[in-house]
């Protein structure tokens, strides 16, 4: 039991792919943050030019 609790103490992978995950996570709803704001942006030039024409 004693080497069972050392060794997952000891164990340190599974805290780098949590870490990598989050990070992955974090950059995730970046992307998807800045595609929605340049959507929303895009949008309101093409009707402005469609309304002009």
């Amino acid at each position: 039991m004693r080497k069972f609790v050392t060794k997952l103490v000891g164990d340190k992978e599974g805290v780098t792919a949590l870490e990598y995950a989050l990070i992955a996570a974090l950059v995730a709803v970046v992307i998807i943050g800045g595609v929605s704001l340049l959507g929303t942006n895009v949008s309101k030039v093409f009707s402005t030019v469609a309304n002009t024409i």
